[in-house]
């Protein structure tokens, strides 16, 4: 094993590349759901679900797999889980029909919740003080990178290989990090874990499951509908029942007082609207640039690259100054620039050049490269190095069930909207419109809300040492 500076490195590395690997698999195939589509018949909902079937397993599992990490290692539950992501990658690779890969995504997705958690934990671990700022900070520019740059990897390998190399490249990449896991990355855990808290398990996935499918169903079926009010219903009450069950068990897979440390509220409050309004909208406007302006898939990628590139920078400065900025300060800052960003793509024409959307990008940019790190170490910062997993399984869990919810309840406003429409692009322009001003005015509030919650003084530090007894 690998010790010192050259572990801090190694696992760096690691957890960087195979952070990449499951973020560009949450946003390279926003550019190929045409490609899908047509290849495999699929109709828009199988495509929402195409997305938001990860997003959701990739939810629902990461925080049991937080304290599986804790509890059995988080080098070992690491490997399991890039292993199971690389084989449902080929699978979904390998899908003869929409059925078939959104299985395989879903598997992805647990694969996926697996390693989260697990990586983001061994960082926890490796790096101390100021030395787990900027490790956070490059973490979370890989997170900017990823999510912005996926259109564009996307976009460059379905016009040159097809849609499903899109999933082909994680075994490419994937392999190799296993090894350089199984080999230069030292075992954690948790000294005191606590066991898995299965019925929490099952309330949660049962009660996020059932209201992620009744939106995603509801425009098909009717929003008043039996089906559909059923579905909600019983996605509330399992809900319901998963808040009483971590209230009275013993060792809760979610500690609910938690939620009572404001600085943590504030970034998970964080954290979501981010995924949820701004890359929500942004699967949409990925169509928009494909389906209405009929650009390939490369360069819609291209269009949506400098947002990649300012979210990647600001990310790395924002982690080597986190010691220096207020984290209310950059956090409700970082949203009010998305806001505005948000704001500035709206008024779109079906004929609108790449330069028009510039600004927008550019201020989006900067605002997810300052919330994305700052509000990661936000959930780390209140919680002892020892309990990793949990933290960084909170974090994402925050993440993804924004995502899934975003994408499930924009697409169904855009897919009412354009219903019918004799001339679909005005339709589907005036729709993402809508779409993008109910973005910017979540980000506003989830502003206002880190404003008023988070507090420097929220986070966790270590006890003071004793004074050592006076010599007789």
């Amino acid at each position: 094993m690998t010790g010192g500076a050259a572990g801090q490195r190694w696992t760096l590395t690691v957890v960087c590349v195979s952070t990449a690997l499951l973020l560009l698999n949450v946003a390279a195939p926003n550019v190929a759901l045409r490609d899908i589509g047509s290849d495999l018949g699929a109709s828009f909902t199988d495509l929402q679900w195409v997305l938001s079937g990860y997003a959701l397993a990739l939810a629902v599992f990461q925080l049991t797999a937080g304290s599986l990490a804790d509890l059995f290692g988080r080098r070992r539950l690491f490997v399991i889980g890039l292993a199971v992501f690389t084989a449902a990658s080929l699978l979904c690779a390998l899908a003869p029909g929409p059925l078939a890969l959104i299985a395989a995504r879903v598997v992805q997705g647990v694969g996926a919740a697996v390693v989260f958690p697990s990586s983001l934990a061994l960082l926890a671990q490796e790096f101390e003080a100021d030395e787990r700022r900027r490790a956070i900070g490059l973490w979370g520019a890989v997170i900017g990178l990823a999510f912005a740059a996926g259109p564009l990897v996307g976009g460059l390998l379905v016009q040159a290989f097809g849609w499903r190399s899109i999933f082909l490249l994680t075994l490419v990449l994937g392999l190799p990090t296993i090894a350089l896991a199984l080999r230069h990355v030292s075992e954690s855990r948790d000294p005191d874990p606590q066991p898995v808290d299965w019925p929490g398990v099952g309330s949660l996935s049962a009660g996020l499951f059932l209201i992620v499918f009744a939106v995603l169903r509801g425009n098909a079926l009717g929003w008043t509908s039996p089906v559909i009010v059923a579905l909600t219903a019983s996605g509330v009450v399992a809900l319901g029942g998963f808040v009483a069950i971590e209230r009275s068990a013993r060792a809760p897979m979610l500690d609910l007082r938690l939620f009572r440390n404001r600085t943590f509220s504030g970034a998970t409050l964080a954290i979501a609207v981010l995924a949820g309004a701004t890359f929500g909208s942004f699967v949409y406007l990925s169509l928009y640039l494909l389906n209405v302006q009929g650009r390939a898939p490369a360069e819609a990628g291209l269009v949506l690259a400098p947002l990649a590139v300012v979210s990647f920078v600001v990310s790395a400065l924002a982690g080597r100054a986190s010691g220096r900025l207020s984290l209310r300060v950059a956090l409700s800052g970082g949203l009010v620039l998305c806001a505005g960003g948000m704001l500035l793509l709206r008024g779109l024409q079906p004929d609108s050049t790449w330069l028009r959307m510039l600004p927008g990008l550019l201020v989006i940019g900067a605002g997810t490269g300052l919330v994305n790190p700052l509000a990661t170490f936000a959930h780390l910062g209140v919680l002892p190095p020892a309990h990793g997993g949990l933290a960084s399984a909170l974090n994402n869990t925050a993440r993804q069930v924004g995502l899934a919810v975003g994408v499930a309840g924009l697409g169904a406003l855009l897919e009412a909207r354009t219903r019918g429409a004799r001339e679909p692009g005005p339709a589907f322009v005036g729709a993402l419109d809508e779409l993008l001003l109910i973005g910017a005015g979540l980000l506003l509030l989830a502003a206002l809300g880190a404003a008023l919650l988070v507090s420097q003084r929220d986070l966790w530090r270590p006890p003071a040492a004793e004074p050592a007894p006076a010599a007789a």
